[in-house]
């Protein structure tokens, strides 16, 4: 999709910024770009949209180079959400929306259209909201505004750029998850710059770790926790997160000792609890002790802290987890206390 090959960057005081950067980000997967001040994740970003030129290298989107595609074309079929919001403060909320799809000559009916799905796929009540001016909403509801209207006119391509870090925290972690949520409807090519390992490590399919110029470690997040490739990595997640900060993935059961297809239904025991799952690999349903019941899915990037607060809400022994709808594990209550034992663990000893 995004294919960055051999990118450096030089600037005129001589500050390299980027050294021979290799990168390519998938179709569809949201990348957070993660590291210390002046890493050059910023630089990245910019560079997809032709903000910032490389000095020597190429970058291409769909296997074409960009600068070979017209600027403005270019970058309407990229959305763009800052941390500064940067809403017209003089246009009510419809018209900040509007101003990508005008611009490619929109039809009104569809654009009405379209300002309604968005603002009510954020939890914005269309009716209520799009009248009003940026200055008679919160700040999260702003930032909500500020992300769709990167969406309305449909781009393949949305960057981030550190869009949450001036919202309380509570109104933040409330939009990391919305942003889980619509990309999981959505499925855009999104680049993502945090300066936050947690943020980095909740949002993103990959998470990029980058050091002075240069890519660190590019990886999942569950094998950047279990397989850093270096001090530097486990250093900096170590410092900056907690066992209830890390992601379901990384200590589900992925055995499939609790998980049967429905093809398989007449093989499961009539004791206990176990996962069923469709010929497409999507979860369906579960069995207790022989019943049918409903339990809830946890998506794979959800965090132990949120993890726990729903086990002790339906009292569940196992929960399946899912990634992108398919059934990759399950996880009980006994592994997330296991794993949080085992990290107290290795805290003491390391202490002592």
């Amino acid at each position: 999709m995004i294919t960055f090959t051999d990118v450096t960057k030089t600037y005129p005081d001589g500050t390299t910024a980027l050294k021979n950067i290799d990168l390519e980000v998938k179709e569809g997967e949201l990348l957070t770009l993660i590291g210390p001040s002046g890493c050059g994740k910023t630089t990245t970003m910019k560079m997809i949209n032709r903000l910032i030129h490389p000095t020597k290298g190429t970058i291409t989107i769909h296997n074409k180079d960009i600068t070979e595609y017209n600027i403005h074309e270019l970058r309407w079929n990229i959305g763009y959400v800052l941390q500064e919001i940067a809403l017209f403060p003089h246009m009510t909320i419809e018209e900040n929306i509007s101003i990508v799809p005008e611009m490619k000559k929109w039809k009104k009916k569809d654009l009405s259209k379209r300002i309604d799905e968005l603002m009510n796929m954020v939890g914005l009540d269309s009716k209520k909201h799009r009248k009003r001016k940026p200055s008679e909403l919160s700040g999260g509801q702003q930032q909500r505004v500020g992300v769709i209207r990167a969406l309305a006119a449909d781009p393949d391509i949305i960057l981030m750029d550190e869009p949450f870090s001036a919202l309380d925290p509570i109104s933040r972690e409330q939009l990391q998850k919305d942003i889980r949520n619509l990309q999981q409807e959505i499925q855009k090519t999104i680049v993502f710059v945090t300066h936050d390992m947690d943020e980095a490590m909740a949002l993103g399919d990959r998470v990029c770790l980058m050091k002075e110029g240069e890519i660190v470690q590019l990886d999942t997040p569950q094998n950047l926790i279990l397989n850093p490739a270096d001090e530097f990595v486990q250093d900096f997640i170590g410092s900056r997160k907690t066992p209830w900060q890390t992601a379901v993935d990384v200590i589900i059961d992925q055995t499939a000792q609790d998980i049967y297809s429905i093809e398989e239904l007449d093989q499961v025991p009539d004791k206990g609890t176990y996962v069923l799952k469709d010929t497409d690999g999507s979860y369906t349903y579960a069995l207790n002790n022989g019943e049918k019941t409903e339990l809830p899915a946890i998506e794979n990037g959800t965090v132990l802290r949120e993890a726990v607060q729903l086990f002790e809400k339906g009292n569940y022994e196992v929960l399946p987890v899912i990634r992108k709808n398919q059934l990759i594990g399950t996880l009980s209550y006994k592994d997330i206390v296991l794993y949080l034992k085992e990290q107290s663990k290795e805290e003491m000893e390391v202490g002592q």
